[in-house]
């Protein structure tokens, strides 16, 4: 069964033919980065007019990858859900259109479900991960861990009650004065070589002992006042990043990724314990981040559990995600008509 998915919920337009459920045909993504860049994060109007702009020739260069047309389709995949609902629009009305077309068969899917399968792309059947696992999304909108008794059985354990990891790496990386996207900027300056991530003691939150939601908002403001200074003096007497040697920016930098990474291990370990687990399932934009990948690689290796990251061409928002997991939808029995609403808050 080949299936062609469509993702538009933020500002990646993204079309991806998955055969199968997960051996990628082709995966085509427009970013928008640099239309986004002088505002230093995205501008919803600007990138529901972006999609609007890409949504055709992407698809078309999606089936061009992958050597086919519209008529070897068996079925239509899109992410509904959460989003932007300018964005998600623009998607589904595109993945609507498709499917009416041809007569073929809508699934709408959770753009935070999605994420979980990214690291079952390019993976054969015999080499899947073994159930159950727990899943961890970490990206610019969601922080959220789930038990998985399969690809599409899950139950949510923790979600952040504030900001999500990747808006705090954002944040922080604006803070700083690094361009944008500032996740990716900030992990490179945290990783050079004489980086001290002990410079500055930054709060790993722990809401209580046993709670598995996740915060990040006290680590952003502890960030602004290292940068910044203390808050309660005069404006004038405030530092500014562009004030600081590029050896403390630097050694924030890093303070801020290590407290960041360590609020993720804490709650996956209290996951770990209260839910016996074979696998780690991870998905999201923050999933590319080095100290990330590196540290949950090592708690696997502690743990003793199959740690499964997504290939660095899935951790950012794409559609082969949506593909392979409205197959799985596809295999219970699920199917949406073209009543399918798109939906900007509500998440798995």
């Amino acid at each position: 069964m080949l299936t062609l998915g469509i993702e538009s919920s933020c500002d990646e337009t993204a079309a991806s033919v998955v055969e199968d459920g997960w051996r990628v045909r082709s995966s085509v993504v427009a970013s928008q980065n640099s239309l986004h860049a002088e505002y230093r994060g995205v501008v919803p109007e600007l990138a529901g007019r972006a999609h609007v702009e890409k949504i055709l020739p992407v698809v078309r260069a999606a089936l061009k990858e992958a050597g086919l047309s519209l008529e070897d389709i068996g079925m239509i995949a899109v992410g509904h859900r959460p989003g932007l609902i300018g964005s998600l629009l623009v998607g589904l009305t595109a993945a609507k259109a498709l499917a009416w077309t041809r007569g073929l068969p809508l699934i709408g899917v959770d753009h935070v479900h999605a994420h979980l399968c990214s690291p079952l792309l390019d993976v054969a059947e015999g080499e899947q991960p073994q159930f159950p696992a727990l899943g961890i999304v970490v990206s610019g909108g969601h922080t959220s861990m789930y038990r998985m008794e399969s690809p599409v059985g899950l139950t949510r354990l923790g979600a952040t009650i504030d900001d999500a990891i990747g808006e705090a790496y954002d944040k922080a990386a604006t803070l700083l004065d690094l361009p944008f996207p500032g996740g990716p900027n900030l992990d490179r300056l945290a990783s050079e070589p004489e980086a001290n991530d002990r410079a500055f003691e930054l709060p790993i939150s722990r809401i209580n002992p046993t709670s598995l939601d996740f915060s990040f908002s006290g680590l952003k403001t502890a960030t602004m006042m290292a940068v910044r200074g203390d808050p309660q003096g005069r404006a004038a007497q405030r530092r500014q990043a562009s004030e600081l040697p590029h050896n403390v920016r630097r050694d924030i930098a890093a303070s801020f990724q290590r407290a960041a990474v360590e609020a993720v291990l804490l709650k996956l370990g209290r996951a770990i314990d209260a839910n016996p687990c074979r696998s780690i399932l991870v998905g999201g934009g923050v999933s590319a981040n080095s100290r990330l990948r590196a540290a949950l690689l090592e708690l696997g290796a502690t743990r003793g559990l199959d740690v499964r990251l997504p290939p660095m061409r899935y951790c950012i928002d794409n559609a082969a995600m949506v593909a392979g997991l409205a197959f799985a939808l596809r295999a219970t029995g699920r199917v949406d008509d073209l009543t399918l609403e798109p939906t900007p808050t509500t998440a798995c």
